[in-house]
């Protein structure tokens, strides 16, 4: 079978040809017709299988009637990662190169501006990040009651980012009579909940078991002690023998790690090594992740640190091996990991680093693939008590018994070793102090101040009469001759009788007044 037995347009099928594919991928085969006759399509595939152009193509063949209104996209595609989005806009750029149909990409690390002037000029193809999305649409830039098409894609991977709630106010703002096509590699019970929320009378289509794993990928464990410095021991060890196989050398290789944290540090440790590695986690700003991708792409990499954001749907097809650093929390996305190799009928290698305390998320992998996973070189029963090689554990910090020198303690009567640089700003004080001494003579003492002389109208405090000695004071003893106080006059100087008013001091306003009557 052809693309051009799918019913696509001539335009597409050009397209599809002058890119290099001839034979449609059996999820291609078999979801393309069902998207052309306007049915909602739940696509069950792993990764790698091609479900990105399983709606790409038959859309493009849907746009080519109609046009793009201001504001108001034709067709909407959710992705749950900005590589996932621009790497969707690649694909639908390298396809519509015989149409005149117009995509925006709504991701974050982009300025505001640029993406609401495509916006407002109108697209056919809106491509996002769900938050992103909300954004413009809560600032009253966008409209989606015009969408024809809504693909939601990854959809596992949205559950486990948490953007299933943005998906569901997402899908409420859209119109009724949408076509809906939802994507995913593994069909937990919270995805089966949304696909029968979203999807009307669907098409099921799935081409291999839930969470299989590819055939043409070797996959092996690796024992390895728990400690970091071990661990980055043993991963350096993989890579030489990699590099060193006859039967599948290595050309390039993605290694995973559980946290952002671990993929700065081994990172930092691989380079210090003289590999070369690049980093890619979710903290890093977009120019930089979209640097290190096309770096790697490019081959200007050989290894690729990174977190489970290029876990996903990232098409990088020739990768030749995987290293699992860390094992991964939940089993489902072992399987997007090593799915990065293998792609295509090629072949490919994963190796997982395993420790002691991982059984349980192991047990958990091999129960969801079916099958249980080889060890390389024995299981962790035959881990060494010490491992061999190279070790770049950082130097011991000195313990403060054994440093030469110290600041004594609160409470010890140790004299305190000065440092030179306190040496030397006592020196500095001793030499100007005896410029100065030099330079001025020394200023005569002082005479000693004279005792002050006892008050005249008092005694001497040794001749006063004790307190104690004193008779205590009634009422009636503070008085003036004799009389209690309240009976006391007011004017001592004056024995006639209180005067009533002004008495004889008649103020001079008053008398200049009473002189003109």
């Amino acid at each position: 079978m052809s693309f051009s037995n799918l019913g696509l347009s001539q335009r597409v099928v050009d397209a599809v040809t002058a890119a290099g594919y001839t034979t449609p991928t059996p999820i291609q085969a078999q979801a393309i017709p069902h998207v052309l006759q306007r049915k909602d399509v739940l696509g069950i595939a792993q990764t790698g299988t091609g479900k990105t152009a399983a709606f790409t193509l038959p859309m493009l063949s849907i746009l080519e009637q109609g046009r793009a209104r201001a504001r108001m996209p034709r067709t909407l595609i959710l992705e749950p990662t900005r590589e996932l989005a621009a790497q969707v806009e690649e694909n639908f750029t390298k396809y519509s190169g015989n149409q005149k149909l117009s995509v925006a990409l709504l991701i974050g690390g982009v300025s505001f501006g640029d993406q609401d002037a495509k916006i407002t000029r109108g697209v056919d193809v809106l491509i996002a990040t769900p938050g992103r999305l909300l954004d413009h649409f809560e600032r009253g830039k966008l409209l989606l009651t015009g969408i024809e098409i809504l693909v939601i894609d990854e959809a596992d991977r949205m559950l486990d980012m948490g953007f299933i709630p943005d998906i569901e106010k997402i899908a409420g703002l859209c119109p009724f009579t949408r076509q809906t096509l939802f994507f995913t590699a593994t069909m937990p019970p919270e995805i089966k909940r949304i696909t029968d929320q979203f999807l009307h009378h669907p098409e099921v289509i799935e081409v291999s078991r839930p969470a299989s794993t590819a055939t043409t990928i070797t996959q092996n464990l690796v024992a390895t002690h728990s400690k970091d410095y071990e661990k980055r021991d043993t991963l350096r060890k993989l890579i030489r023998a990699a590099q060193e196989s006859a039967e599948h050398p290595l050309k390039n290789g993605i290694i995973f790690c559980n946290r952002k944290r671990e993929v700065a540090t081994l990172y930092r440790s691989l380079e210090k090594h003289g590999f070369s590695v690049g980093a890619l986690h979710g903290d890093m700003d977009q120019r930089a992740r979209m640097n290190a991708l096309d770096a790697f792409r490019k081959n200007d990499l050989t290894l690729l640190v990174a977190s489970d954001v290029a876990a996903r749907g990232l098409d990088i097809p020739d990768v030749s091996h995987v290293f699992n650093y860390d094992i991964p929390h939940h089993a489902e996305d072992y399987v997007h990991r090593i799915g990065r190799t293998g792609r295509a009928g090629r072949k490919g290698a994963a190796m997982t680093l395993v420790a002691r305390g991982d059984e349980k998320s192991l047990a958990a992998i091999e129960k969801l693939i079916g099958k249980a996973i080889e060890w390389q070189e024995g299981d962790l029963s035959s881990l060494p008590e010490r491992p061999e090689g190279e070790d770049d554990r950082p130097a011991r910090r000195p313990r403060r018994e054994d440093r030469e020198t110290r600041k004594p303690r609160r409470g010890e009567g140790r004299e305190h070793v000065r440092t030179a640089k306190e040496q030397k700003i006592i020196d500095e004080a001793s030499v100007r102090e005896e410029r100065s001494e030099d330079r001025a003579p020394p200023k005569a003492a002082k005479p000693p101040r004279e005792d002050r002389p006892a008050r005249e109208d008092r005694p001497a405090r040794q001749d006063r009469t004790p307190r104690d000695a004193q008779s205590p004071k009634t009422h009636s003893d503070r008085t003036d001759g004799g009389k209690p106080r309240h009976e006391q006059r007011r004017h001592r100087d004056d024995d006639g009788p209180t005067p009533k008013g002004f008495g004889d001091a008649i103020p001079g306003f008053l008398m200049a007044g009473m002189g003109k009557k």
